[in-house]
């Protein structure tokens, strides 16, 4: 069941499972609209003729319910995610249906471990966030590093860094999730601890890593991350979000990545002359961005204003940026024994909505068709479907996951 098929990173994903679900998939769209889930359908490929279209709406819990007891997974990209996201996780929750998404909100999925990990399991229900550019290459890059270090007896994993490349465009869907998340904090000023402390998400604080502090905040040479790096990185705007499920990760997992493992996220900004001013530029701009909308959502005027400037939601890039899209995470480990190892996590098509169909796209399918471990509760996708989604996602066109030694 695809819930939000009419927005644009929803038709996205239809339009992918189209093409890649196996042949008799039994797949539903569901939405607030029938005409407009007939007139998608009527869009896609031939495959897709014969899909159930389904009426629900997030006001509407009956709706919900009744659309998670129907399906083995829903697979949802209504966002933002802290407004709209944690009734449908409720619904699928009880139901014990098997539920994917594509946040990149900390305060959501803390929500959904706060509101539904119990209930999820109990009813054997796999929740599992973030299954979009935001984070199946971070998450699934850190848990090939582990496995490749305990076939090679390497040792635990220590300092871990990725290095972030990529070219893509934003939607209004992006710009309205940031917006979400700052007027939660606006209005709760102690959610901004969910975003600033490394271990948020983490199932037991207790047990993590005692590495002392970690920032997601950066502005430094490259070769200090690994010699065969050039040039300047900057502060990651994704890294606040993907770090910090990465951690999780690891809890859900045993904590197996080690106790002196020590994670964060960069963002390659080139070797030319100029890099430093714009690693500069970037680094700042993440931090006075986040200030300036925060300030702004204070005020009804602030809030027209944004409205009015800013790209809303349901529109996203065209078709040539998200064809000539591309993203490639190169994540750096040093193992306690002293062995190094980079992981690279490569695809074509824009970050956030070609490749994120492609990735969303795959973890349903993952749900839905293949065996995957004995978990339940809200998780990620490395604790949930770890290397069986790696082999799905390296099957898939224009995706490369591949692990070396130094």
């Amino acid at each position: 069941m695809l819930f939000g098929a009419t927005g644009f990173a929803g038709a996205l994903t239809a339009r992918y499972l189209a093409s890649a679900a196996p042949a008799g998939a039994r797949i539903a769209l569901a939405g607030r609209s029938l005409e407009k889930l007939a007139n998608l359908r009527e869009g896609l490929p031939a495959a897709a003729g014969g899909w159930a279209l389904i009426q629900a709406d997030v006001s509407d819990q009956d709706s919900l319910d009744a659309l998670a007891a129907r399906t083995r997974v829903v697979v949802t990209t209504v966002g933002p995610f802290v407004r709209y996201g944690l009734p449908v996780v409720q619904a699928c929750a009880r139901a014990g249906t098997d539920y994917a998404d594509l946040t990149g909100e900390p305060l959501f999925i803390r929500d959904c471990i706060d509101g539904c990990h119990d209930q999820a399991v109990a009813s054997g229900a796999r929740i599992v966030n973030s299954c979009g550019y935001d984070s199946i290459p971070s998450d699934l890059s850190v848990y090939q590093l582990y496995r490749r270090s305990v076939i090679d007896n390497a040792g635990e994993l220590g300092d871990t860094t990725l290095v972030a490349a990529l070219k893509g465009g934003v939607s209004g869907g992006t710009i309205d999730t940031a917006r979400a998340m700052l007027e939660e904090i606006v209005a709760d000023p102690s959610k901004g601890r969910v975003l600033a402390h490394p271990y948020s998400l983490s199932p037991d604080r207790a047990m993590d890593p005692d590495v002392g502090r970690q920032t997601d905040q950066a502005l430094e040479r490259a070769s200090g991350i690994d010699a065969s790096l050039d040039g300047w990185v900057a502060t990651f705007p994704m890294a606040q979000h993907n770090t910090k499920v990465v951690r999780r990760s690891n809890g859900l997992l045993g904590w197996v990545y080690g106790k002196n493992f020590r994670y964060r996220e960069v963002m390659s900004v080139g070797g030319s002359r100029l890099a430093p001013v714009f690693a500069t530029g970037v680094s700042g701009g993440v931090v006075g961005v986040m200030v300036l909308g925060a300030l702004l959502s204070r005020f009804p005027a602030g809030r027209w204003l944004l409205d009015r400037v800013l790209p809303g939601p349901g529109t996203g890039p065209g078709e040539s940026t998200r064809r000539t899209g591309w993203f490639t995470m190169r994540t750096f480990a040093e193992t306690s024994s002293g062995a190094k190892y980079v992981c690279t996590f490569a695809a074509h098509g824009d970050p956030g909505y070609q490749a994120t169909a492609v990735m969303l796209g795959e973890a349903a399918l993952c749900l839905a068709y293949d065996e995957l471990p004995e978990m339940a509760g809200v998780l990620t996708p490395a604790s949930a479907m770890g290397d069986v989604l790696t082999e799905r996602l390296r099957k898939a066109a224009d995706i490369t996951i591949e692990v070396t030694r130094a």
